[in-house]
């Protein structure tokens, strides 16, 4: 059977503060917003592969952070760089940039040469960086699961799902 689909369109996420998730996006990643609607705070953001539209959460109510491990819905957010290097310049942009929290600095997904990194943005999303490593072929479903070598040497099961493989 053929798939009925055709990729993803764009991903909406909701956020405590437009602006600041907006600006993060524009003016850290260097990506392009359009469609910023002020009647329903919302705009998209792009980087000419990926399109996320953000919504902001109701100010009027008390938002409650999403919990990754006890809500139905995102997990996290992948976004693949281009190079190692690349990596480690936003990584070393986003621990001097605030409102920023980082999750875990780059560090190797399974036995490498992947590597990645977790942080949440400032409006709350949590957000994967991974370099797919540049001697492995794209796979179309990758084993995200492969065990990865912590920082502290000891071996543990991967944390995130369906990367994509160079």
């Amino acid at each position: 059977m053929e798939a009925a689909t055709n990729g993803i369109n764009h991903l909406g996420l909701a956020v405590k503060g437009l602006d600041a998730s907006a600006g993060f996006f524009i003016n850290l990643l260097g990506w392009t917003e359009s469609g910023r609607d002020e009647s329903y705070p919302r705009t998209a953001v792009s980087d000419g592969v990926v399109r996320l539209t953000l919504w902001q959460a109701d100010s009027g109510q008390d938002a409650i952070a999403f919990d990754r491990r006890r809500n139905i819905g995102l997990h996290h957010l992948a976004l693949e760089v281009q190079s190692e290097d690349q990596l480690n310049v936003l990584a070393n942009k986003l621990s001097n940039t605030q409102g920023v929290e980082i999750e875990f600095m780059p560090e190797l997904l399974g036995n490498g040469p992947r590597k990645h990194m977790m942080y949440y943005e400032p409006g709350g999303i949590r957000i994967e960086f991974i370099w797919p490593g540049n001697s492995q072929k794209r796979s179309k479903f990758p084993n995200c699961f492969a065990p990865r070598q912590s920082s502290k040497g000891n071996i543990k099961m991967g944390r995130s799902a369906f990367h994509r493989l160079i």
